[in-house]
């Protein structure tokens, strides 16, 4: 190789390098405009779609989950994160359930980054996209159920008795929102195919 060759290789390199730097940047940039939009449908469906409140616990059983599940799903666990955090937070601040926002932002945070991660990593072992989807929430959602469950009893100093009450709720708003999420995530698909290289 002459010196010509080994210049224009570096050139080419260095090309490819700027040009994966950039197409990072234009990753993050849509992630994080994806996060903002999934983040005001959360808090959309959360708040406006009537919640049903628990007296028990001074909390409330909504449909956002549902929303939570489709941008993890669809768009990874940075998305699901983001937009289950922040539009659920806001959720409980908007509806007066404001001692809840501390625990939501992380509880429900943590659920979509576990719904959006285990579905991409299932991907290697299991081809079924709605077998994927089915684990992927149920894991997720488990996390909510016991995380508002420690929660309501270490934070807000609720009894175990009273925590409890709230779990088979929880656990229904979390099957609701499973159910709800897989046909909207495979009717997403339908449209835009090239989000399967995404879930």
């Amino acid at each position: 190789m002459d010196k010509n060759d080994a210049f224009i290789l570096d050139r080419q390199i260095n090309y490819a390098e700027s040009m994966k730097q950039e197409y990072g940047k234009l990753g993050v940039t849509v992630k994080l405009a994806l996060a903002a939009v999934f983040a005001a449908l959360v808090f959309i469906v959360t708040s406006q779609i009537p919640p049903i409140p628990i007296p028990a616990t001074s909390g409330y059983f909504n449909v956002g989950e549902t929303t939570i599940y489709v941008a993890a799903l669809l768009f990874g666990p940075s998305v699901g994160a983001l937009s289950g955090g922040i539009g659920a937070m806001l959720g409980d601040i908007y509806l007066g359930f404001g001692v809840f926002a501390p625990g939501t932002l992380v509880i429900k945070g943590a659920e979509g980054a576990i719904v959006g991660f285990l579905n991409l990593k299932l991907k290697k072992h299991i081809r079924n996209v709605t077998i994927r989807a089915v684990i992927s929430v149920i894991v997720g959602g488990l996390e909510m159920v016991a995380g508002y469950f420690l929660y309501e009893q270490f934070a807000l100093g609720l009894s175990f008795n009273v925590a409890l009450a709230e779990v088979p709720i929880n656990t229904i708003q979390m099957l609701v929102g499973l159910i709800i999420a897989v046909p909207i995530m495979h009717a997403v698909m339908r449209v835009f195919p090239q989000l399967k290289s995404q879930s």
